[in-house]
């Protein structure tokens, strides 16, 4: 069968190279993208066959970047990653404006953040193109990702971190029993120093020399919300910015899946892409404000670890996508952080890590400033289970003073609570201080 994978391309400069370990062009220093055949995978791929296919992001293999066929009898790294919930919000929706109001939850991936997604295309082109050690830079999720999908695919994981990332990032990935690196230094340390290791050692570094495949997996998030909508496409995504990888790759599957004839009608157009950015770490959003393309690298100084990235390697792109698109790109202080992992979590359930609180606290934002007439299709896409940043909201709420147990007490500390929600609590007849005679 022929291979959809025909060449790596450059952004910047559009030389083409074979396919390989690498992520920079060697001519202009530009970064290096997948170039697929498109007429095969059109030849391949429709409705009907991603369909039939795994409740996974292994759905969309033909516009993945591995190379697999039914008779493959390894097959993908795989924990069942993806085809996550999309969630209609309609308590929060009601809040700001929006009727259809969505929520990609992909909190609920096998290690609770989207970078899942991304780790199971890595490892799997990994394993297949002869690398026996897998290896990142990370502020926690993909630590975490890195260290499940290597123990799955049988291979030793090094995960390179900032030694004062989040403890309730650190255990749930030393369970895995990887080799852990912690760095005296912040992230953009970490990457530069993973980086130079990669031209040193043969190693497949997710982030790094595989980047191109890696980043491949992003796209499913957009694929699931459109097919999840009925093959159709929002008119506008909230998407959190780290490096502006995941935003890009989002643009790209827009586009394939229009080209491709995927989504159709009124679902056909390009949403417009807005980003979301921490105050603290907002390099890309004050680019935006400026009207300038130029990123200007800043030191991360906020709770959302895991998009503070001072020095974000796709930040130009995405303020070029943002505004052709029609989207914009924002930021909110550390309060507006935390009001939004409670406005999500009280009004529709779902608890996010801060940086789900970055994404709804600028969906808030734009909601409140007029963005929205309020009959939009909206999306935003939250990433990471709360679990994972716990320790933020610690002092958040107070809990009262106990109670004694019975219904005399309980009648007496909540009546007032209870009369405005309806009835007044009456003691049952024949029970007092709750026991009955």
């Amino acid at each position: 069968m022929a291979s959809r994978i025909r060449s790596l391309v450059c952004r910047e400069c559009g030389t083409e190279i074979d396919v390989a370990a690498t992520h920079v062009c060697d001519l202009c220093f530009g970064p290096l993208d997948v170039r697929y055949d498109y007429r095969e995978v059109a030849r391949r791929i429709s409705r009907e066959a991603i369909d039939r296919g795994p409740q996974s992001i292994w759905r969309y293999r033909d516009l993945l970047p591995v190379d697999l066929d039914a008779s493959d009898d390894e097959g993908p790294v795989t924990l069942g990653e993806g085809f996550t919930p999309l969630v209609h919000a309609p308590q929060l929706g009601e809040e700001l404006g929006l009727r259809n109001l969505y929520i990609k939850n992909d909190t609920m991936n096998p290690t609770n953040s989207f970078k899942d997604r991304v780790v199971s295309v890595a490892t799997s082109w990994a394993r297949r193109n002869g690398f026996d050690t897998i290896a990142c830079a990370s502020t926690g999720n993909l630590a975490n990702a890195v260290a499940a999908y290597a123990a799955r695919a049988g291979m030793p994981g090094y995960v390179f971190i900032p030694a004062n990332l989040e403890a309730g990032k650190i255990a749930p990935t030393a369970v895995f029993k990887p080799t852990m690196v912690r760095i005296d230094g912040n992230y953009d340390d970490v990457n530069r120093l993973c980086s130079e290791l990669a031209d040193l050692v043969d190693w497949a570094f997710c982030n790094i020399n595989i980047r191109p495949f890696y980043s491949e997996g992003s796209k499913t998030l957009t694929y699931e919300t459109a097919e999840q909508l009925g093959w159709r496409l929002p008119d506008e995504i909230i998407i959190p910015i780290a490096s502006g990888c995941q935003f890009v790759k989002h643009n790209k599957a827009a586009r394939e899946l229009i080209d491709l004839g995927l989504v159709s009608g009124d679902g056909a157009r390009m949403p417009r892409l807005s980003g979301a950015q921490a105050l603290g770490c907002s390099p890309v959003a004050t680019a935006f404000q400026q009207g300038e393309t130029h990123i200007v690298p800043v030191k991360p100084d906020t709770i959302a670890k895991s998009i503070a990235i001072g020095n974000p390697s796709d930040g130009s792109y995405v303020v070029q996508i943002a505004r052709a698109t029609g989207g914009v790109v924002d930021s909110v202080t550390e309060e507006e952080i935390l009001e939004g992992i409670e406005l999500l979590a009280r009004t529709e359930g779902i608890f996010t890590e801060t940086a789900g609180g970055v994404t709804v606290g600028v969906l808030a934002k734009l909601a409140r400033s007029g963005r929205w007439r309020g009959d939009e299709t909206v999306v935003a896409y939250v990433t990471g289970h709360g679990l994972k940043t716990a320790e933020v909201m610690t002092g958040r709420s107070t809990l009262a003073d106990p109670i004694p147990p019975t219904v005399r007490a309980f009648h007496e500390r909540f009546s007032q609570a209870v009369e405005e929600r309806g009835p007044a609590i009456t003691p049952v007849r024949g029970v007092t201080g709750g026991r009955r005679r």
